[in-house]
Parts: C-alpha cells; sequence; structure tokens
C-alpha cells in the first residue's frame, strides 16, 4: 500500500482553501473552510457563478470586459497627473479573478515595487530628497506639456509675462 506524506497532502489542500479531515478519511475528503468577512462572500459568490457552466463563461466575459475598461482609462490617465499607474495595476487586480497570466504579472509588478521601496529606503535621506525632487520635475514637465497641447494653456509663459508685467 502507498502512503501519501500527510504534510504534503495538508499544504495542498490548504492552498486550495480546503482543510485535511483527521478522523482517518482519505485525504480526497476534503472539506471546504470557512471564510469569514466580506472576501468569504465574494469567493462564495464567485464560487457559485463558476459551478455553472453559463455562470463561468458569463463571468470571464464580464471581468475580462470590467478589467479592459479600468486598464484603458488608466493608461488613458498616465500622462497625466493622477492615479493612471494605480487604475491601470487596479484594472490588473480585476483580471486577476479570473485570468492566471494577469495573476502572475500582478505578482510580478508587485515583487518589483517592494524591491523599488526597499532600495529607495535604504539609501541615506541626500538620495531620497533627490529621488523625490526628480520626480517632482518630471510630473511637473508632464502637466505643463499636458496643459500646452491639450489645452493650449501654457503656463510657463503666462507666469514669465506675469513676472515682467509686474
Amino acid at each position: 500500500m502507498v502512503t501519501r506524506d500527510t504534510s504534503v497532502a495538508t499544504r495542498a489542500a490548504a492552498d486550495r482553501g480546503c482543510e485535511v479531515p483527521v478522523d482517518g478519511r482519505s485525504p480526497g475528503a476534503l472539506i471546504p473552510r470557512r471564510r469569514r468577512g466580506w472576501r468569504g462572500r465574494v469567493h462564495s459568490t464567485l464560487d457559485l457563478i463558476r459551478a455553472n457552466p453559463t455562470g463561468r463563461v458569463a463571468l470571464k466575459i464580464f471581468i475580462g470586459i470590467l478589467g479592459a475598461l479600468v486598464v484603458t482609462v488608466g493608461i488613458a490617465l498616465i500622462p497625466l497627473p493622477g492615479p493612471g499607474w494605480l487604475l491601470v495595476i487596479a484594472g490588473l487586480g480585476v483580471w486577476a479573478v479570473e485570468f492566471h497570466w494577469a495573476r502572475r504579472l500582478l505578482a510580478f509588478t508587485r515583487r518589483h515595487v517592494n524591491s523599488w521601496t526597499r532600495w529607495v529606503t535604504s539609501r541615506s535621506l541626500p538620495v531620497r530628497f533627490a529621488l523625490g525632487l526628480i520626480g517632482l520635475v518630471f510630473v511637473s514637465v508632464v502637466v505643463w506639456l499636458s496643459l500646452k497641447y491639450s489645452l493650449g494653456i501654457d503656463v510657463v509663459a503666462r507666469a514669465l509675462h506675469y513676472l515682467a508685467t509686474h
């Protein structure tokens, strides 16, 4: 008789959100773990929708369209000041509910943002100040160019004109 390592079976069951029964039943008879709070309700609702083949397809289509809408708005807002990249990452999070490739890309993004944050916080205060100043200059140039070419308002020319006349 071949026996499975119970620690491997327990870890695999926990990864699937289940508990291995301890009353001697086989590891194949897994008991679903109850989730609490709003996340539990969301997971239960998604599981109920996925249980029906039509619901599964409809959920994939809905998540795909909603994620595409959020990502598109985020991409449109990237050159403007505001939450452009945040919306792109949020759209990726919406896609990650249903699509494995989005889950992997979101994990990759999270890993790199965390490593960048650790790198910046490990630097001295003058280096962090210089990085913040570079970021501020970049955002200022993007705002100036956005106003100049999209709305026809040249803030720099108006400021220079104001300084010359007053």
